[in-house]
């Protein structure tokens, strides 16, 4: 056992107020079931819900004393892609990789041989430094999918 404070209720994002610290998570970190974390206030505690998720900023962990952390999503390397978008996202998708769609622009993890791609498609890319919240699964809940090649 342990002795670390237990949250095990997630609130979603605009269904509850008032967080008593924070937790920074990049994209990979906030696919979790069970984790011990450490809050941006030095608090450590267990994560330990009734099945894998994927937080999304914004949200919120439930302590057992009730005590809200909020989910923030930590800035990572991306490559910010822009251009002819429908094109592009096809490609991007096609290769089944994480995508965060902008009206004006695409976000994606940086990799040499997508951004190599890409600009042989033409298009224009520049890395940054954001939170990465790409689009859910169509087929499944968040990252998942329930269909099979």
């Amino acid at each position: 056992m342990t002795n670390l404070p237990l949250a095990q209720t997630l609130h979603r994002k605009g269904h509850w107020h008032g967080p008593a610290d924070w937790v920074r998570l990049d994209y990979e970190s906030r696919f979790l079931r069970r984790k011990r974390l450490e809050t941006g206030g030095g608090m450590s505690f267990l994560v330990d819900l009734p099945q894998t998720v994927s937080l999304d900023h914004g949200d919120a962990l439930e302590l057992s004393d009730g005590r809200l952390i909020e989910v923030i999503a930590a800035p990572e390397p991306l490559c910010e892609v822009r251009g002819d978008l429908p094109r592009l996202a096809w490609h991007i998708g096609n290769r089944h990789t994480p995508c965060q769609v902008a009206p004006d622009h695409l976000l994606i993890r940086r990799d040499h041989v997508l951004q190599e791609m890409l600009a042989k498609l033409g298009a224009d890319l520049r890395e940054v430094e954001a939170p990465f919240t790409p689009e859910g699964g169509a087929y499944g809940h968040g990252r998942t999918h329930a269909h099979s090649h």
